[in-house]
């Protein structure tokens, strides 16, 4: 059985996709039973689709696996906290439980800037922990950023 940290490294090896592309390095990958079901890293550039984030790509990826568009049972694991479309995304898949390893202060929405995954208005909680591997993520991340300036 794999741990959290395992599917972590994981995702970041997908996020070192998306900066080997010129894109902002993240990556998200979709486990059920400990079965990979679903991954992706950031292309919104590559694909000139401003939804093209990595949990949308990973989404679509372990939806068309499972044949359904609830993922029920599952967790996600994001390199970075979910932004407000991906939030609402995975709420409506039905992921039960959500592991990022860093925050984001400007646009995350499980918890930093609000919580999508606690709003009491939906009619579904996903669970959420953030800061397994926090610090390789938030590395990558300012590495990309620094060279970029």
């Amino acid at each position: 059985m794999f741990n959290d940290k395992y599917w972590m490294r994981q995702a970041l090896i997908l996020a070192q996709q998306a900066e080997l592309h010129g894109e902002v390095p993240v990556g998200a990958l979709i486990v059920l039973q400990d079965e990979l079901i679903g991954s992706g890293w950031n292309q919104p550039i590559s694909q000139q689709d401003p939804t093209a984030h990595a949990e949308i790509v990973a989404l679509r990826e372990a939806c068309a696996h499972q044949q359904n568009y609830r993922l029920p049972g599952s967790t996600m694991y994001i390199t970075l906290e979910p932004c407000i479309m991906c939030a609402g995304a995975i709420v409506h898949a039905r992921i039960e439980r959500v592991v990022f390893a860093a925050t984001e202060p400007k646009t995350g929405a499980a918890g930093s800037c609000m919580n999508i995954f606690n709003t009491s208005q939906l009619n579904h909680r996903v669970q959420y922990e953030n800061g397994v591997l926090a610090e390789e993520s938030s590395k990558l991340l300012r590495d990309f950023f620094r060279a970029k300036r």
